[in-house]
């Protein structure tokens, strides 16, 4: 079974079997638009002569500390929950002196209070730490 259209008569266009381009030009001119509004704004103005390093390789055997705030504000040293702040500063103490020194990834969960955070911070800082990390997760 065929479609079949009426007759056509002599002032009616003809049947136009073409999709239509037109609106995907538009969309196609208003991102190229937007486009280059925003590569200045990306790129930056300054000028800096930034010098050249090779870069390190960091050391394979070297492991990393992991301590975790839960939300109620208790820390844990791996998997292992810290009673009170001074073990917390003894075992930074330890991690200080080691040579070469890991480094401390602190994973904070997002309700913990920013002081329970700040605390673990303030005693890798006192204790020696060179390096410390937040471990986040990325954006979806």
């Amino acid at each position: 079974m065929a479609i079949r259209y009426a007759a056509q008569q002599e002032g009616e266009d003809a049947l136009i079997a073409e999709i239509n381009t037109t609106p995907l030009v538009d969309v196609m001119l208003v991102l190229l638009i937007i486009f280059l509004i925003t590569i200045p704004v990306v790129n930056s103005a300054i000028a800096v002569a930034l010098p050249r390093e090779q870069n390190q390789r960091a050391d394979a055997q070297q492991e990393n500390v992991i301590v975790t705030v839960d939300a109620q504000g208790g820390t844990w040293w791996f998997d292992t929950r810290l009673p009170d702040a001074q073990s917390l500063k003894d075992l930074l103490a330890k991690i200080a002196a080691m040579q070469p020194q890991p480094e401390v990834h602190i994973r904070g969960d997002v309700r913990a209070d920013y002081e329970a955070i700040g605390r673990v911070v303030l005693a890798a800082q006192q204790a020696g730490v060179a390096r410390v990390g937040f471990l986040t997760e990325p954006p979806q």
